[in-house]
Formats: C-alpha cells, sequence, structure tokens
C-alpha cells in the first residue's frame, strides 16, 4: 500500500486500535497546544504535556480545553522539560515525542544521550513527506533537516531509517531514488557514484526493504513521461516514493520549493531513534505541526 493524501493518513491514524501517547516538551505555547488538541479531538493521540505549567495551563485556557493533571508535568526548565519527556517514552508512558517551544539542539541532546537517550546506534535523520498537487502519491524527500553533508553509509542510514518507517506505516516496497543532474554513473560526479554504490548495497541486500535506483534525475523519478523520452528505464521511474538529496542544501531547497512555490502540504519529524520525533520549526504552522503529529502516530505504531 502507498498513502496518496493526507486525508488518507488521517483516516489511518483513527482507525488504529491504540491510541499513541505523546510526550511534548516545553508544551506551553499556543500553536504546539492547538495542535495536540485538534489530535486529541480526533482520537489520533494523547498529549502528555510536560513543560512550565502555568504556561500549559494559559495556552491550553486560550482554547478552553483542560488536561488531565496526572498527564501534565511542571517542569519549567528547558533541558530538564526535554529529559523528561525523553524519560516517558523510555517508561512506556508515551509512544513518541514532540518538540514544544524549546531550541532543536536542547532536545536533541537529551534523545542522544547514550544511558539515558533514544539513539539506537543509526545516524538520525529528518523525514518528510509532501502531498503535492501535481504528484500522485504522497513524496518523501530526504535528508533536508538534519545531515549536513552524508558520507555514503550515512546515507546508507538515511535510507534504512526512511524505509522502516514508512513499512511501519504499511507500505509494502518502498521506491527510492537517489538524486542526482543526470541519470548515468559519472566518476567525476560523485553523487552519480554514490547513487550507484546504494543501487548495488539495494541489490546485495543490504538495504532491505525497498527497491533503490540510482543516480537518477529529479524529473526521471517523477514523470514516467519524461522518463521514457529519455528512455530510462527503472520500476522507480515517475513512481518514486523517496527522493534522496545529495546534501542538506539540496534537500532543504527542494522541500521549501515544494511547499512555498507547489503549494504543497508538509509534514515531518526525526526517524532514527527508538520512536518517531516531531521536530517541526517554532514558526510551523498548527497544520503542519498537527500533521507531523499524525504521521507520527501512524509511524509509532508499528
Amino acid at each position: 500500500m502507498v498513502f496518496k493524501t493526507f486525508d488518507e493518513l488521517i483516516h489511518a491514524a483513527k482507525s488504529k486500535p491504540h491510541t499513541a501517547r505523546m510526550a511534548v516538551a516545553a508544551a506551553g505555547d499556543s500553536h504546539t497546544i492547538e495542535a495536540v488538541l485538534k489530535a486529541r479531538e480526533e482520537g489520533i493521540a494523547i498529549p502528555v504535556l510536560v513543560g512550565d505549567k502555568a504556561a500549559i495551563d494559559a495556552a491550553l485556557a486560550e482554547f478552553n480545553a483542560t488536561v488531565p493533571e496526572e498527564d501534565i508535568y511542571d517542569v519549567p526548565d528547558l533541558a530538564e522539560s526535554a529529559r523528561k519527556a525523553v524519560a516517558l517514552v523510555r517508561e512506556g508512558k508515551a509512544d513518541f515525542l514532540m518538540k514544544g517551544k524549546l531550541d532543536t539542539s536542547v532536545l536533541l541532546k537529551a534523545v542522544v544521550d547514550k544511558e539515558n537517550g533514544l539513539g539506537q546506534g543509526r545516524t538520525m535523520s529528518h523525514f518528510t513527506a509532501f502531498e503535492i498537487p501535481t504528484y500522485h502519491k504522497l513524496l518523501v524527500p530526504v535528508d533536508g533537516g538534519m545531515v549536513t553533508y552524508p558520507t555514503l553509509e550515512q546515507k546508507k542510514d538515511i535510507i534504512l531509517n526512511t524505509v522502516d518507517t514508512l513499512r511501519a506505516m504499511g507500505y509494502d516496497m518502498p521506491k527510492v531514488g537517489i538524486l542526482a543532474c543526470v541519470e548515468k554513473l559519472n566518476p567525476k560526479m560523485p553523487e552519480t557514484v554514490e547513487g550507484d554504490a546504494l543501487k548495488q548495497m539495494n541489490q546485495r541486500g543490504e538495504i532491505p526493504g525497498c527497491i533503490v535506483e540510482g543516480p537518477i534525475s529529479y524529473d526521471c523519478a517523477v514523470s514516467k513521461e519524461i522518463a521514457e523520452f529519455k528512455g530510462f528505464v527503472s520500476p522507480c521511474a515517475g513512481d518514486c516514493d523517496v527522493l534522496v538529496a545529495p546534501n542538506i542544501h539540496a534537500g532543504n531547497i527542494m522541500g521549501k520549493m515544494l511547499a512555498v512555490t507547489c503549494h504543497a502540504k508538509m509534514a515531518g519529524f526525526i526517524v532514527g531513534a527508538k520512536c518517531p520525533i516531531v521536530m517541526t520549526s517554532r514558526g510551523s504552522t498548527p497544520e503542519e505541526k498537527y500533521l507531523s503529529i499524525v504521521i507520527s502516530a501512524v509511524a509509532a505504531q508499528k
């Protein structure tokens, strides 16, 4: 199966037999509270709020809402609230993690702590899904938000993280395109060399559960007609689920072009840890935060 729209994803989240619990670090801002209340109202996730209780209560009051006292942890210090939210996941009291109003670095420090964090020995990466008006299903470009200049081994981890997440969401065999500006191996272009190397890893079974094509240009990855015109034959041609960018700049630019110019809806979270981590920008809209909760809730319930 694949998801074509976020509405399908929302339906899947509502249909799960278990409602996921999310621990929200530094939860006392209105955008975050608005998103988590919507997720609660629709039966997608149960919020467990960690942070300055006075700020949390004030934000809840804006929406005339309450949360059970046992699901609010009064931890005003930002670093401590991050550690507490991580601890709730480790203790089985929450299924996934969400960043509220605090710096990403503060939350990640708690996540990657070797003794008390959520690492599992693999490079963590950023997962973004886009609903694009001109594409026939959700598209996942990675990594535009976390790994700056990934090595070949890190790109392998990024693919494994992304594919594991999609398979947890119900995908059978995600199609992964390793992006370059051409579709042919060129020793003078490292991006094509790594694209070919990752394809070979996939064929040897080192990157299982997916089909990897590389190198592949963006137009061939998303358009069957262009691929056919160029004579590029691949099961991924015009049907990619995942696009692996050469570096964070290419991934970030691609994502912003899709969101701003193509008016795509987006959701994003961190993968590769022991649970999904909703890590939207503090300036993200409530809709983006909400959709990121939805996709994380689906991914968290393997």
